[in-house]
């Protein structure tokens, strides 16, 4: 399955760019200029090195949903089919790694789905679309 991935050793939390990843998700798929309402955003941690806050596509979410919103793609992508979801935040609170954003002009939450944009906004190549084995689910 595909997900996105951060080499930390090429990324210096924006100190040079101005996490230009975020706000091009934020421009470009969500159609607003605000990157703290990204579906990617790179935070510096309490030890000095910098990780990227994004969906893992492990599709815990999917299992939780009551109205049946979320769904893997053939790439492993999970996806929020905006026609059935509900509006009930299911999915964000059952999230253990806080990937999924809300804005509040709209019902439905929404997460990184690995388009790609990021990277090429990225001027350190520190981003990249992966092929990853698919994380084991969590018990519910």
């Amino acid at each position: 399955m595909k997900t996105l991935k951060i080499d930390v050793d090429k990324c210096n939390y924006g100190r040079d760019c101005g996490h230009e990843c975020e706000s091009a998700c934020a421009s470009k798929v969500f159609k607003h200029n605000d990157p703290l309402r990204a579906a990617l955003h790179i935070r510096l941690l309490e030890n000095g090195e910098c990780r990227a806050i994004v969906c893992d596509q492990c599709g815990d979410c999917v299992v939780v949903c009551p109205a049946d919103a979320l769904k893997r793609n053939k790439k492993g992508i999970v996806l929020l089919d905006k026609k059935l979801c509900v509006g009930c935040y299911t999915c964000v609170g059952f999230c253990e790694k806080n990937v999924f954003e809300r804005n509040p002009e709209w019902l439905e939450p929404y997460k990184c789905i690995a388009c790609g944009i990021c990277l090429k906004a990225c001027p350190k190549a520190a981003l990249e679309i992966a092929e990853v084995p698919a994380p084991s689910p969590r018990i519910i």
